[in-house]
């Protein structure tokens, strides 16, 4: 009987797919483009569609198991058995053996093996509840959350928190960049007096074109500006090449509250008008808090942005870059400060919407030359934006 692969979509951006859960079990009936699984990395979760119709003839990457991009995660065949039928050929017997029940010792998946690592657990205390008792990620933080066994360097009461896929994924990413990436960090000083002159005259209109108007908007516009200046910033490092790109993708941190941060992308910002920015801006970070981003929204990024001070922070030190991307912008908490301004030749002294924007550089592409060069094209920008 013929069968169809059923694959990892090789699009996945900058991380490993795990397997959430299946939304079909083996003998379902399926058509085609029918939803079968779900995929889940730090950025989104993803449907995979069935790619025929006929009946779902094995499971070969269940529930939490990691999944490269084009990996085998199960077969469908093509005609045959309805649902509940079930053919006694070879392949039906080998499914039999597969589906005996396994010691929870067995064989386990990278996320469950990992799991266990990380808490210091035998899998030998802990039942599984999958696929022919097949231990599961669910089961592992389960188990978690209820044992009273794990010693405990405190005394009292304490709470567990099982960690959740993203907030795994990101770890793993953030350990990943500082290891493989010398980060160096510059910090400027920008007066947003521009900006936020020029917001407040024009943001009732943008508005009204179905545009929010926000500072990072500006921000956006201002880091093109300075990928002008300093192109290599706009870049991708790899182990044998450096990629420099033409087109600007900027991606733009958005927390998730205690779920962790996506980092969305404006794609061809160069292209773009800053009413045009702010159109797609809002409606990406829209998307990502109601969990209703795409794959496509957030990938192919090539520079990104940390907007740590909406939430108060003046500075930090080192934003981790987005790997393989080459910097990161940091931007400060505005706050009114005084400063010195020459008027008419004389010193004075002055009130001003100040923050410090900092780039953190990947050393093996930028040095401190380029650092500072970005910095000034940046600031430049945003402190001569026209009134109109």
């Amino acid at each position: 009987m013929a069968t169809i692969d059923i694959l990892v979509p090789d699009e996945q951006e900058g991380t490993k797919a795990v397997v959430r859960s299946w939304l079909k079990k083996v003998g379902d009936t399926v058509a085609l483009n029918d939803p079968l699984v779900e995929l889940e990395t730090d950025k989104v979760t993803q449907e995979v569609p069935s790619p025929g119709e006929g009946v779902l003839d094995e499971i070969l990457l269940d529930s939490d198991a990691e999944a490269e991009p084009g990996a085998l995660l199960g077969r469908l065949r093509i005609g045959g058995a309805i649902a509940g039928e079930r053919e006694t050929t070879e392949p039906v017997v080998q499914r039999a053996k597969q589906d005996a029940p396994q010691p929870a010792n067995g064989a386990l998946s990278p996320a469950v093996r990992r799991a266990l690592r990380e808490r210091g657990l035998d899998a030998a205390l802990i039942v599984g509840t999958g696929r022919g008792g097949r231990l599961t990620r669910a089961d592992v933080d389960q188990f978690t959350g209820t044992a009273a066994t794990q010693p405990s360097a405190t005394r009292g009461p304490i709470t567990i928190v099982p960690h959740d896929r993203m907030r795994l994924a990101i770890a793993q990413n953030m350990i990943s960049s500082v290891t493989v990436a010398p980060h160096v960090t510059a910090v400027f000083e920008a007066d947003f007096s521009a900006i936020v002159a020029h917001r407040k005259t024009h943001k009732v209109a943008f508005e009204r074109d179905g545009a929010n108007l926000t500072f990072t908007a500006y921000f956006i516009a201002a880091a093109v500006a300075a990928m002008r200046a300093v192109p290599a910033a706009n870049s991708r490092w790899f182990d044998d090449r450096l990629e420099l790109y033409e087109d600007i993708n900027i991606g733009v941190g958005t927390a998730l509250g205690d779920k962790g941060l996506i980092v969305p992308v404006v794609a061809g910002c160069q292209h773009l008008s800053l009413r045009e920015i702010a159109r797609r801006l809002g409606d990406l970070t829209l998307r990502a808090r109601g969990g209703k981003l795409t794959p496509a929204d957030v990938k192919a990024g090539t520079f990104t942005i940390s907007n740590h001070g909406v939430s108060g922070s003046l500075f930090a030190s080192p934003i981790i870059i987005n790997q393989p991307q080459s910097a990161i912008l940091g931007i400060g908490k505005t706050e009114k400060r005084v400063v010195v301004r020459e008027v008419d030749g004389a010193d004075a002294i002055q009130v001003r919407p100040m923050a410090y924007v900092s780039l953190t550089i990947d050393h093996r592409v930028l040095d401190g030359h380029q650092t500072n060069g970005w910095l000034s094209a940046f600031v430049e920008t945003i402190e001569t934006w026209p009134a109109d």
